[in-house]
């Protein structure tokens, strides 16, 4: 313990040495003035206030170089009015000698929330409190399809949120031109100030180049609000007075369950969510009788870890503001996870949210949701309660505290034990309550170079039930420490990271799929940077793992070494090595199949290699190709190839699949065993407010085949039908019918139509 604290002590004292200075690129301003007459937001340009307003031109190049200005010209200018702020951007195309294209531009779709890399596009960052850290991104794609997001840890994007925003663009043989209006009760920002941060993002694909319009350095994205320059409003921005919006979604479905004696059921549910701006920056959010059925099904992937895999949250209720509860901790320390809330049949009965700017140092999130019991499997309605605080130090770092509370109301000791999905071995799949506490220093230096976290978590758990057999701990053990601290320049990646998760740690709310170890990482990477020619840069990086019990034995190690080639066309190659040392803490079957498993205590290890290459975006027709082969457990091999294929009829239809195959060889009792993964999609796109898509997985280790067809019209600003139909198949088998002929047997199938309005009051 004495050690970690040390180690926080350090990160302290780096964050106060690093972290004072200025913003960089505050010498960059743009001001903003009222329109003196109205904004017709049409993409032509026309108003007399885009003749006087600043312009924002003579852009930085980012990439292929970072040291010249863009060659590709944007301009972009702002206004607003008492209802919304308005942007026109002029984006001019680039041109490439003896290029010959169909079109100007190269885009996927016209689907929203498109990939940054593969389409051309303009996008901008607002950070309406100035505080370096958290902000919104707006931006279209060159057939105008919209991008949005919310921004947090100080430049990354959360694309699933979602909000009302009109844009038009036009297109012309040189150059597409850009109109939009945010109206302010989309925004959150303080009233009073007068200087917000913002940037200007430029991607031409035909030339490769990437350009800001204040200068970024080549290994920082766009979206780093460190690296803002400053919009300067003649007055402070209007308060977007009353802002309370309603969203009432209605739902109708028929479902057909082939494993069951009465398989045919009909679906129909109502509900309600309600958005209430308590001040211009602090919001209150609602919801009755969610209803989730229409958002993006995961993509699967073959399993072959011991540990439980983590799939991303896509329910936009639990997105917004989301990254305060869901970013505390690590990747795999995670006190909230909120995916824990509502899946697997458990219905959510209503909610609340709580979240903002108290001030421009200080940030508060409130949660509550509760879910209603489920008779079937003797689970009682459960509540889940997550306070979040966060005070911002020095220039862009902050300190931030948790506590999560889940809690069974009316609880009875179960009978059953399962002991899964989160939940250590030996509890039951619920207890009478779970409650974490933790604190937390993010260090982000305001050069942009240095970042870091510590943090302390301690859980406490439900004492058993006198004369259960569970076996919760309330003593003992329950804490986690961790520190990391990284440098990152343009040429160097050096990064440390220490983790100590205690046996009797839970976290019933969160994903901690591992518990009972320390681990250290260390990270060293260099990045050449030639001038000319066809690479634009190359270099090593090293990476080093090593876990150990509660014993302090070693238990595991991963040490990889890779080279990574990144070409001026932008496709990518990587190749690697590792070498692997696995003693097993419990039975695990390396195929994850149900098959026999290795014994505790056993040690294995291997030496691997593999390749990684992923062609360039400005093509029709991209791919991307990743191969592993070498040592398993028990002395076996294992060959590992994925393929990822995609053409495009732009900007209309996009075709894609992905196929992954592997192939194990074991000594009996496993012998031989392969698992085939293909994934093909298919999405049209009549319009950027009409969308269809399709999407098959085929997953042998799971013996189940998957399809899901989703349609999308948005009729109006965030307002949709949707109408989803869903099928999955059990592979392999014919055993419970025989609709499908051949090696394929329908298991369910279900089709919902569901209505959502956007009402502003």
């Amino acid at each position: 313990m004495n050690v970690y604290l040390r180690v926080v002590v350090i990160w302290l004292l780096i964050g106060q040495s690093v972290g004072m200075a200025q913003k960089k690129n505050e010498g960059y301003q743009l001001r903003i003035s009222r329109a003196t007459s109205p904004v017709v937001v049409d993409g032509t340009l026309d108003e007399p206030v885009w003749q006087t307003a600043d312009v924002a031109t003579n852009f930085w190049m980012v990439l292929p170089a970072d040291t010249s200005r863009a060659n590709v010209r944007t301009e972009v200018r702002m206004t607003y009015d008492d209802q919304a702020v308005y942007l026109s951007a002029v984006c001019l195309l680039g041109t490439v000698p003896n290029a010959a294209s169909a079109v100007p531009y190269i885009v996927e779709s016209l689907r929203r929330d498109w990939s940054f890399g593969k389409n051309d596009n303009f996008i901008f960052f607002i950070d309406t409190f100035d505080d370096q850290t958290n902000g919104f991104t707006f931006g279209v794609n060159a057939a105008g399809a919209q991008w949005d997001g919310l921004l947090y840890e100080g430049g990354k994007a959360n694309l699933s949120w979602d909000n009302k925003w009109t844009s038009v663009v036009r297109n012309y043989p040189d150059r597409y031109v850009v109109e939009l209006a945010i109206p302010f009760k989309t925004l959150r920002y303080k009233k009073g100030i007068s200087r917000w941060g913002i940037n200007f993002s430029r991607l031409d694909l035909k030339t490769t180049e990437k350009s800001s319009w204040t200068p970024i350095q080549r290994q920082f994205p766009t979206a780093s609000l460190a690296l803002t320059g400053t919009l300067v409003w003649d007055q402070p921005p209007p308060q977007p007075g009353p802002n309370i919006s309603l969203i009432p979604y209605v739902l109708g479905g028929m479902a057909h369950d082939y494993q069951t004696t009465a398989p045919t059921s009909s679906r129909f549910s109502a509900g309600l969510d309600a958005k209430v701006a308590l001040t211009s920056s602090l919001n209150l959010d609602l919801t009755v009788n969610p209803d989730f059925s229409q958002v993006d099904v995961d993509q699967q992937v073959t399993n072959l870890d011991r540990y439980e895999l983590f799939f991303p949250e896509r329910r936009q209720f639990f997105l917004e503001n989301g990254d305060q509860f869901a970013n505390f901790g690590y990747s795999t320390i995670r006190p909230f996870f909120s995916r824990r809330i509502g899946l697997g049949g458990v219905p959510i009965r209503f909610g609340a949210r709580l979240s903002g700017k108290l001030n421009k140092d200080w940030r508060l999130g409130v949660l509550d949701m509760q879910t209603g019991a489920v008779p079937e499997t003797g689970l009682p309605v459960q509540n889940f309660a997550v306070l979040a605080l966060q005070r911002r130090v020095f220039a862009r770092s902050n300190i931030g505290m948790l506590f999560v509370n889940k809690e069974s109301i009316g609880y009875q000791e179960p009978t059953v034990q399962p002991g899964s999905g989160g939940t250590p071995s030996g509890v039951p799949v619920y207890s009478q309550y779970n409650r974490n506490l933790g604190i937390e220093y993010n260090l982000a230096s305001a050069n942009n170079l240095w970042s870091g976290k510590a943090l302390y978590i301690r859980s406490f758990n439900a004492p058993p039930t006198p004369g259960s057999t569970t076996a919760a701990s309330t003593q003992g053990d329950n804490a986690v420490y961790a520190a990391n601290l990284q440098y990152f320049s343009r040429r160097w990646l050096i990064g440390a990271q220490l983790e100590a998760v205690g046996q009797n740690y839970t976290a019933e709310a969160g994903y901690v799929p591992r518990r009972g170890y320390e681990r250290g990482i260390g990270t060293l990477g260099y990045t050449f940077l030639p001038v000319g020619g066809s690479v634009l840069s190359h270099g090593p990086t090293a990476n080093s793992t090593y876990f150990f019990d509660p014993a302090g034995r070693q238990s595991d190690n991963e040490s990889v070494l890779s080279y990574t080639v990144t070409f001026r066309s932008k496709s990518v190659f990587t190749a690697w090595a590792a070498t692997d040392y696995v003693r097993l803490l419990q039975p695990f079957d390396p195929t994850n199949s149900g098959r026999p498993t290795l014994a505790t205590g056993t040690e294995h290890r291997w030496t691997a290699w593999g390749t990684d290459f992923d062609s360039q975006p400005q093509r029709l027709f991209t791919y991307g190709l990743a191969t592993r082969y070498g040592g398993y457990y028990a002395n076996g091999t294992r060959l590992n190839v994925t393929a990822d294929a995609g053409y495009r009829f732009q900007p209309y239809v996009s075709l894609a699949v992905s196929a992954s195959y592997n192939a194990i060889n074991l000594p009996q009792p496993w012998g031989r065993t392969t698992f085939w993964l293909v994934g093909p999609r298919f999405d049209l796109t009549l319009s950027n407010t009409l969308y269809a898509t399709t999407f098959v997985q085929y997953n042998e280790q799971q013996q189940n085949m998957n399809v899901n067809a989703r349609l999308q019209w948005r009729y109006k600003p965030a307002s949709d039908l949707f109408i989803v139909y869903t099928d999955n198949y059990l592979a392999g088998s014919a055993q419970f019918g025989q609709d499908v002929p051949g090696f394929l047997s329908v298991k369910n199938r279900a089709l919902v139509i569901k209505w959502t309005y956007w009402w502003n009051l």
